[in-house]
């Protein structure tokens, strides 16, 4: 028997699992923090992180744990119609509910004596459990004549505009508003949506505030947005 105790949690603009991007990287301008808990809160376990760039973070499902696996899942790159291998896939449902990231780090730095990481980039549900900081090396972690299989291109992007009554809002907060373009241009529908007109009102929890959209002609349009 193994044991696992998380070494941080994550503070995240993902306050749901709809509309995180299924993949790290794809939303550059998601930024949080990796929060170390207990005692791994100690400047001495991150010293000399600040030389990397990116970290490996190994992480929990913990929202989808409970629900168990499947031998076989539904990627959404194949229109989640057909069906693969779960290790052949990067199902959140898995034997172990264990995840791994590459993420961009900002920097570190301590906050009335709790020590954080600053991140971006990555594709982490808010208060996910932290199991594990690596840094990603370049020069063994990139593999540059790899096969992706049926995910060998990244995905297409949806075009995402405004409408007139937010506008004013998204305006005054442009980097909010560059979150929101990138995570919708994912188009986090169920993915037999994809390429389709939508007449459905979707809506998303980012950071502190509610979003709702609909997709017309192929193009993701931002139609309210409110407090949470």
């Amino acid at each position: 028997m193994y044991t696992l105790e998380p070494i941080a949690i994550v503070e995240s603009p993902y306050k749901e699992k709809f509309a995180i991007p299924r993949q790290p990287g794809l939303v550059p301008s998601a930024e949080g923090r990796v929060v170390l808990q207990g005692a791994f809160n100690n400047p001495q376990c991150l010293q000399g992180l600040e030389q990397f760039s990116h970290l490996w973070l190994q992480f929990i499902f913990h929202q989808t744990q409970a629900q168990g696996w499947k031998p076989l899942v539904r990627p959404p790159r194949l229109g989640g119609n057909s069906k693969v291998g779960v290790f052949a896939s990067r199902s959140t449902f898995r034997p172990n509910a264990l995840g791994l990231s590459v993420v961009r780090l900002q920097r570190v730095e301590c906050r009335n004596g709790q020590w954080q990481l600053v991140i971006s980039g990555f594709d982490l549900l808010d208060q996910t459990p932290i199991v594990d900081i690596k840094p990603y090396l370049h020069y063994s972690d990139a593999v540059h004549d790899s096969q992706s299989g049926f995910a060998q291109l990244p995905p297409e992007l949806m075009p995402v505009t405004f409408a007139p009554e937010v506008e004013d809002f998204f305006a005054r907060q442009p980097n909010f508003a560059q979150l929101v373009r990138e995570v919708l241009a994912q188009d986090p529908r169920p993915a037999y949506r994809h390429g389709q007109s939508d007449n459905r009102t979707y809506g998303v929890r980012l950071s502190d505030y509610n979003i709702n959209w609909i997709v017309r002609n192929e193009v993701a349009v931002v139609t309210a947005v409110s407090d949470c």
